[in-house]
């Protein structure tokens, strides 16, 4: 149990370093210009000059994942934070005041929770335009439900521990006790369910960039290119094959690293 344990943190973790690197690389080089058309011949499979093929256009597929990546850690780190600031002030509030203001709020979180989150994603971009920063909004806000939930749970559970009572009883302020006592005890469920934002908020934009109501071109995104390659999954398999690929190493990486985070602390006691 100890080995799948560490295994799954590991992997996790290398999988998303690789993946980082990857972003990183493609700020300064790609193969090839990632939007230019006809670097190659269309629909060429696999070579020495195109390591995962080219598209219909003949645009090199490696250069456009590198270049999408960029798309995906920032829209993904973006609308987590969204979500994680907003869950962090609602959500503490909730749980350190509890009563009727407790209440109210998760009442109201529980009418957002009640709305699938990609369908109030397709609604917000459907009325307010595509594109970058709709998209961020539109899914980051649902999030902040997700969020509020974690933060409030912990909070319910560490308020009454010993040591927050005697910080209360020497005079210590609301403030004091929310940073230095209740956060850092509630930190990994935090960065859980962080990981576990992240790897849905990348499932969720490739959905609305393959229905085309994501990222815009020229722009490259993981989700639009998976529906340009849908037309010649038979002819170019390849192509498809590529996309999927990366998207699923993503959020299996995303996931392997919570799992694995709070399996650690639940090996600790913690």
């Amino acid at each position: 149990m100890k080995g799948t344990r560490d295994y799954n943190l590991y992997i996790g973790t290398i999988i998303i370093i690789g993946l980082l690197i990857i972003t990183l690389v493609s700020f300064v080089w790609t193969p090839y210009p990632p939007n230019t058309i006809g670097v190659g011949p269309q629909l060429q499979g696999p070579s020495f000059d195109h390591l995962l093929g080219t598209d219909n256009f003949g645009r090199d597929i490696l250069s456009r994942i590198m270049d999408g990546s960029r798309t995906v850690f920032l829209i993904g780190i973006l609308s987590v934070a969204i979500g994680l600031i907003g869950g962090l002030i609602i959500g503490s509030i909730s749980g350190f005041f509890g009563g009727w203001v407790d209440e109210v709020i998760m009442r109201l979180n529980d009418a957002m929770m009640a709305i699938p989150g990609i369908l109030f994603a397709i609604m917000l971009v459907s009325i307010f335009d595509a594109g970058l920063s709709n998209t961020v909004l539109a899914l980051g806000i649902p999030r902040i439900a997700t969020f509020t939930r974690v933060i409030r749970g912990g909070f319910l559970q560490v308020k009454n521990y010993d040591f927050v009572k005697s910080s209360r009883i020497k005079g210590a302020t609301n403030w004091h006790i929310i940073s230095q006592h209740l956060l850092p005890n509630i930190m990994t469920q935090i960065i859980v369910a962080t990981t576990l934002s992240f790897s849905g908020t990348v499932l969720s934009e490739a959905g609305l960039s393959y229905l085309g109501l994501g990222v815009q071109p020229p722009d490259a995104s993981w989700g639009r290119m998976l529906s340009e390659a849908q037309p010649f999954i038979v002819s170019a398999p390849w192509y498809i094959i590529s996309i999927g690929i990366i998207i699923t190493l993503l959020v299996y990486g995303f996931n392997l690293l919570g799992d694995g985070i709070r399996k650690l602390q639940d090996k600790r006691g913690i």
